[in-house]
């Protein structure tokens, strides 16, 4: 069997990602080089992307060769490519296919791989794939790139289309997109979880409001948020604390204007557990648009884990877990489903829930607890990466 991997996926160790996750642990039994995002779309004149290009002109400074980084398992070298990100610019395919091709065959090279696996999270790896004399290809399919935010859609659209005729094996992470490829060739895979830490105790964060029960959500604060419908919360619970936490890429002044909502910036997704174990309800609060549909996000499983209780919108990934998420349609439906899951204690019940019930009531809802951590017990990402060596042995 194949023991070498070629991965080009997004930046390593920038978050946790489907792939980083399934690639940890592939990285016991197989050579890895991980090529660092090649982009999806031309860089713009903001703030943001500015600092992107000039974070990649540093990396690029780096030797060609692969390299390990501290946070990274042994066996996976890290290559930062030496490219312009301009999906559709004939000169700009031309000019990566030849700086990326050659960097790429040097760093295989100096680790020994010949005729590797060749995994792609990305449509825009397609233009080097004949330059690396491949064993197969499999492309992993974790977003509707067609319908995604900020990407260059009609280049990648079609980058995704030769990738997939190109590719032996397609993998989707959620059925919507699985329906999409192949049949013959494609698999779903959808995502894991790291229960172990969202089931654990921690100490409560310092910089977490006090004084009411918080509603929470962590993750990118983008334009899939519904942001009308978190507006209408915050003003129709005032006696709850609405807090966000993650990267701040859309417009929320408004917001952010209300006293009981509190955006505390990113965190490592090491210290997410000890948000998620220290507020009341977990909220998945997204718009109903192609890339949610296609979506299967992983802060679902890791909500779960926690035990906390859910309140989300409706999207097709919630199938499996329906009996253990209060789904909301509308405003006026999702504010009873918060109110109703605060009382929806965890095993250790705080005061003011205790005065609401009696001991046999808590108990039933620490049993509800337990059955949410039980509905992903059998998601880990070992056994997700188990299922996924059998299908690479096969190829």
């Amino acid at each position: 069997m194949n023991r070498d991997l070629v991965v080009f996926g997004e930046d390593w160790g920038a978050h946790p990602s489907s792939t980083q996750h399934l690639i940890r642990r592939l990285a016991r039994d197989y050579r890895i080089l991980w090529v660092n995002s090649i982009g999806l779309r031309r860089p713009r004149l903001c703030l943001r992307d500015l600092r992107r290009v000039a974070e990649k002109l540093r990396n690029m400074r780096q030797p060609v060769t692969a390299q390990a980084l501290p946070a990274s398992p042994a066996g996976l070298q890290i290559v930062q490519p030496r490219v312009l990100s301009w999906p559709g610019n004939p000169l700009a395919r031309q000019l990566n296919r030849l700086l990326l091709g050659r960097q790429l065959r040097q760093a295989m090279a100096a680790m020994g791989m010949q005729r590797p696996l060749l995994w792609s999270s990305l449509p825009s790896a397609v233009e080097v794939l004949d330059l690396l004399d491949p064993a197969a290809v499999i492309y992993y399919c974790g977003d509707d790139f067609a319908a995604l935010a900020g990407v260059d859609h009609a280049a990648v659209q079609y980058q995704e289309q030769q990738l997939v005729a190109r590719a032996d094996l397609v993998l989707a992470a959620s059925s919507t997109l699985q329906a999409r490829f192949p049949a013959a060739k494609t698999r779903l895979l959808a995502h894991g979880v790291d229960a172990r830490p969202f089931a654990s105790d921690y100490p409560r964060p310092a910089d977490l409001p006090s004084g009411k029960p918080i509603m929470g959500f962590y993750g990118s604060l983008s334009s899939w948020l519904d942001i009308d419908l978190l507006l209408a919360v915050a003003r129709a619970l005032p006696h709850w604390n609405l807090v966000l936490i993650g990267p701040l890429q859309c417009n929320l002044d408004a917001l952010l204007q209300l006293p009981n909502v509190h955006w505390l910036g990113p965190r490592s997704h090491s210290q997410l557990p000890a948000y998620v174990q220290h507020w009341q309800v977990s909220l998945l609060p997204f718009l109903d648009n192609a890339q949610i549909r296609a979506c299967n996000p992983l802060k679902l499983r890791e909500y779960l884990a926690s035990g906390k209780p859910l309140v989300s919108t409706d999207f097709p990934a919630l199938a499996g877990y329906r009996q253990h998420v209060r789904v909301a349609q509308g405003a006026p439906d999702f504010i009873r489903a918060i109110a109703q899951a605060g009382l929806d204690a965890p095993a250790q019940a705080p005061q003011w829930l205790e005065q609401l019930h009696s001991w046999s009531e808590v108990r039933q809802l620490a049993d509800a607890r337990q059955a949410r951590q039980a509905s992903v017990a059998g998601d880990s990402w070992e056994v997700r990466a188990e299922v996924l060596q059998r299908w690479l042995a096969a190829l």
